[in-house]
């Protein structure tokens, strides 16, 4: 069995590292990345640190207008599928990539496996929304993290194929938990502090980012803050700075950002992927949107969504400590042989 894995952006990395390892017996796996990320501190370092089988295809796609990125997605890896013709197409949540993968394949008639089917977050005008939806449409195998993303794809008519596995990404968190045992892999930050990250496109407008800026400057500690290439840009083309309590670093390889969310008092984040990797650690999340995905969090109380309101914020940041054996039960281990099993059954 050949299997086309297509990957583009960070989480996906972490995502594909898991279940490449558990395909290594039962498929030959042909790694496209799409360039989508392509800064080495959030591409090239992860496939090093992760393991990742070297891409045998990189289209070097770089960064565009959703319509040009996509489109020049689809071209490359349209060319790679009629040279591979694999049995299977493997995508990943919710990127730009992950469509353009998508669309690629079925036009050619190539049956798609969907990690991380079924999530919603009820907005259609995000990106990532839309991408999720149309992916899960054409799919012919839709992995779901939990029943309530079988319940989404019930409520959109989608049944066959569908499988509850878990979240691949528990799988990531505990396999470079246990390789960084022991082993220093972060530099000395300050006592008491808060982790963030911002990136996404909706937070980073002239009208949201002195909102979340507010919020990071009410944070009662110091933040460190990996500075994302989009975020970076548009304080400086909005001529805004970063509240004195923030300390700038450099984006970080994996083992390095999650020994520094493990040990942060808190993490405030507009990322999808980095709220389920803070709960896994036990550690405290305050979301930086109106809504989340990974509602599960939520629910335990792990997880609250803030949006940029910083009294609600400072009101999270309060609660205790979280219930690891719920934690436990909504992410447990071993998706990523789930996966493997299914698709070389298929």
């Amino acid at each position: 069995m050949k299997i086309v894995t297509v990957v583009g952006a960070r989480p996906q990395f972490i995502k594909a590292a898991s279940v490449s390892r558990a395909l290594a017996g039962v498929a030959k796996e042909v790694m496209v990345h799409t360039g989508q990320h392509y800064d080495e501190k959030m591409s090239d370092v992860f496939f090093a640190e992760l393991e990742i089988p070297e891409p045998a295809y990189h289209l070097h796609v770089g960064s565009a207008s959703h319509g040009a990125q996509t489109g020049r997605m689809m071209e490359g890896i349209e060319e790679v599928l009629l040279a591979e013709n694999p049995d299977w197409v493997l995508v990943y949540g919710d990127t730009n990539s992950t469509l353009a993968a998508s669309i690629a394949a079925v036009k050619l008639h190539i049956p798609i496996a969907h990690v991380e089917a079924g999530l919603r977050s009820g907005r259609m005008d995000m990106p990532e929304e839309v991408n999720r939806i149309l992916t899960d449409r054409v799919s012919r195998l839709l992995f779901c993290p939990s029943q309530v993303a079988v319940d989404h794809l019930a409520a959109d008519g989608i049944v066959d194929g569908v499988h509850i596995v878990g979240d691949v990404m528990t799988d990531a968190v505990h396999h470079i938990m246990a390789a960084i045992d022991g082993h220093e892999t972060a530099v000395e930050y300050p006592d008491g502090y808060f982790a963030a990250t911002l990136h996404r496109a909706e937070n980073t407008t002239r009208e949201a980012l002195p909102k979340v800026l507010a919020v990071l400057a009410s944070v009662p500690g110091p933040v460190v803050l990996p500075l994302h290439p989009r975020t970076k840009n548009a304080l400086a083309e909005q001529g805004l700075v970063l509240p004195d309590n923030v300390d700038v670093i450099e984006p970080l390889g994996y083992s390095a950002m999650i020994a520094l969310v493990q040990g942060a008092e808190a993490v405030l984040t507009d990322s999808g992927g980095l709220q389920k990797e803070a709960v896994i650690l036990g550690t405290r999340v305050v979301t930086l949107r109106s809504e989340t995905e990974w509602v599960e969090t939520v629910e335990i109380g792990a997880n609250d969504v803030v949006g940029t309101d910083a009294d609600r914020m400072c009101q999270a940041l309060k609660r205790g400590p979280i219930d690891m054996e719920s934690v436990a039960r909504i992410f447990p281990v071993g998706a990523s042989q789930k996966i493997a099993e299914i698709v070389s059954s298929v």
